[in-house]
């Protein structure tokens, strides 16, 4: 071949490289004019124009300042202000076809998974990264880790410390992305877990068993207590005491463990002591252990019983297999609860919303999670409930934004590509038609998801909830 046709070759390749380059070159997606709220903790931006290339935030620059790419899908975001995408950082989804559109409507773009099938959420991930289904990034911890005789069918049985070490390996070796701990683990299974994860090289969460104070399992570095389990306990001047008339009087079935629950927290909070309470805080500061709250289950254990929050219209949304076994007439032990019960757990409950407060004043890192789908405890929907929960705690509205977002990311060791709206980190955002800052409600008033950088806008939406809906109706 000579030399000049050598030449013709490469410009007729290097053109069909250049015509195939700008086929396949993902079209920009451009909001102008958009307030951005970016959850680093920095003042709402205004009149900011966010250009998404791809799956990334390419560029953030000031609507007065920048050049809208050519072919671009522009959208007007006057008036509307983007946050990045919500995780619900406490979730049993187990249905991809019930939980997937109902994250994504409520702008919920993560979630970690604390106990369900690991085949199902691989298939559903499978699905989402195939391009088949929409739905949530998810870190999952497969089966629970439990004791000899666990709370949840389908646990890990564990009755002592090799058993420990053995169910640390099983769930590794099954894909989980951390260990579930739970209340029934004996002490030498609890400690041989948390040695072995440790060595292993994952977290561990959940939980604090019955066999555990609070304090011993944020030194044994446990990354989060779920539900504030043991914390009103380790508050309680008289903790060995009521551990010990706790466990004498433990009822069984999983919903008699709520009764025993309410009996045990309100014995806790008769004998709480604001000393130890700052003790340990501190400790949990000092240990770096996460807080996930839950407030919405928490309340719903309260208000179950009551008419009026049992007539929620979002029930439209719940399938009859939940709606007909737990979410029934013995939801959280109502059948077993009595009156004095029922104040009790009023009681508990606001002690524990003025706990979450003194823990966020105290440094305590918190995330938010909503335990769904417990009863009356609605996937997706129900993370904005938790959000107004924080904030009725004492969270500033950015605080409780952050620990759906920014707060959400550090824990999961994702700071780099989540949390916030920043260029160069994955197109995962919410935008809203109101700005939360002023009212945390406004989180719900959604106007487009975007996930991946694909925009799903509020006609979407609604019929992804319209199809959850009718397909509950059959």
């Amino acid at each position: 071949m000579t030399k000049v046709h050598s030449i013709i070759v490469l410009l007729v390749l290097s053109a069909g490289s250049l015509a195939q380059t700008k086929e396949t070159a993902p079209r920009p997606l451009v909001f102008t004019h958009v307030t951005i709220i970016d959850a680093t903790g920095a003042r709402a931006k205004p009149d900011m124009t966010v250009v998404v290339v791809g799956d990334r935030i390419a560029s953030i620059n000031s609507s007065k300042r920048v050049r809208v790419p050519e072919n671009a899908q522009v959208v007007d975001a006057t008036a509307k202000f983007l946050i990045p995408g919500l995780w619900d950082m406490h979730v049993h989804a187990f249905d991809k076809n019930l939980f997937s559109p109902l994250f994504i409507a409520n702008g919920i773009t993560g979630i970690r998974d604390m106990f369900s099938p690991l085949a199902a959420i691989n298939q559903w991930r499978k699905e989402i990264k195939a391009g088949t289904l929409i739905g949530p990034q998810i870190v999952a911890a497969g089966p629970i880790v439990d004791g000899p005789k666990p709370v949840v069918p389908g646990s890990i049985a564990v009755s002592n410390a090799a058993e420990g070490v053995k169910a640390v390996n099983t769930v590794k070796q099954g894909g989980s992305d951390f260990v579930k701990v739970y209340s029934l683990l004996p002490r030498d299974a609890y400690f041989a877990i948390a040695n072995e994860a440790k060595r292993q090289g994952m977290g561990f969460a959940g939980h604090v068993p019955d066999s555990i104070t609070a304090a011993e399992a944020s030194d044994a570095r446990q990354k989060s207590i779920e539900h504030l389990t043991g914390v009103l306990l380790a508050c309680s001047l008289k903790e060995d005491q009521v551990r010990q008339e706790a466990a004498e009087r433990k009822l069984s079935g999983a919903n008699r463990i709520i009764t025993s629950y309410i009996r045990d927290q309100a014995a806790a909070l008769d004998s709480f002591s604001e000393k130890k309470a700052n003790a340990l805080f501190a400790r949990f500061v000092k240990n770096g252990t996460w807080m996930t709250p839950t407030l919405t289950v928490l309340r719903a254990i309260v208000l179950v019983g009551n008419a009026d929050f049992r007539n929620d219209p979002r029930l439209n949304y719940i399938p009859g297999y939940l709606r007909n076994t737990m979410w029934g007439a013995d939801a959280f032990g109502l059948k077993s609860r009595t009156s004095e019960d029922d104040a009790n757990a009023k009681r508990v409950f606001q002690k524990l919303i003025e706990i979450v407060g003194a823990m966020k004043r105290a440094g305590v890192p918190i995330i938010a999670g909503t335990d769904t789908p417990n009863p009356y405890v609605f996937p997706g929907f129900s993370l904005h409930d938790e959000l107004a929960l924080l904030v009725k705690a004492g969270l500033t509205p950015m605080e409780a934004l952050q620990a759906a977002t920014r707060d959400a990311a550090i824990y999961l060791g994702l700071l780099d590509s989540l949390g916030t709206v920043e260029k160069g980190k994955l197109a995962d955002l919410v935008l809203l038609d109101a700005n939360p800052l002023a009212d945390i409600g406004n989180t719900k008033k959604i106007n487009a998801v975007i996930v991946g950088g694909k925009l799903i806008d509020r006609a979407s939406l609604d019929g992804m909830l319209a199809r959850v809906e009718a397909a509950n109706k059959n």
